[in-house]
């Protein structure tokens, strides 16, 4: 019975090369002569950390294109709040998400389920598998997916005969 499995990954190895490349660019740019602007990763969280909340976007700006060009979707990226630490410093917490949470899986197998395909979604911890009959209706499956879920990075896998 065909298949494939609806997950969200994210290139652990892709997203530090991305923040060396951040970093350097940073050391070298003439608008951050003299800051402390940086990026530091710690498995998932990625931390920035800027003289004010300007050169904290510019930075961010920079990780989003080094991110984009490595084929990282920054909508994995979710920010926290902008946190004041010592003087006029500032620093930002952004979290890359991977895997898709329980309300999403449900969200998914909700959508596939109102289309009236022939297909059987099931939850399998962090992705959705679904099987369908033919390969036509797994296609169809996965335009549906991709039109509703435009607000997380979604990937389709292991399609099977």
């Amino acid at each position: 019975m065909p298949s494939f499995d609806i997950v969200s990954e994210v290139d652990s190895h892709e997203v530090r090369n991305a923040v060396d490349q951040t970093n350097k660019e940073v050391s070298s740019r003439f608008d951050f002569k003299g800051s402390d602007a940086r990026v530091e990763q710690t498995e998932r969280l990625l931390t920035i950390f800027a003289d004010d909340e300007f050169k904290l976007e510019q930075v961010l700006d920079i990780l989003r294109s080094k991110l984009t060009k490595r084929k990282i979707d920054v909508r994995c990226l979710e920010k926290s709040q902008i946190d004041k630490i010592s003087g006029n410093k500032v620093k930002q917490e952004v979290n890359v998400k991977t895997g898709l949470n329980s309300e999403l899986a449900k969200k998914i197998v909700k959508i596939l389920k109102e289309n009236k395909l022939k297909v059987q979604a099931s939850i399998q911890g962090d992705s959705v598998r679904v099987s369908g009959a033919k390969k036509d209706v797994l296609q169809e499956a996965i335009q549906i997916v991709k039109k509703t879920i435009t607000d997380f990075p979604l990937q389709y896998e292991n399609f099977r005969d």
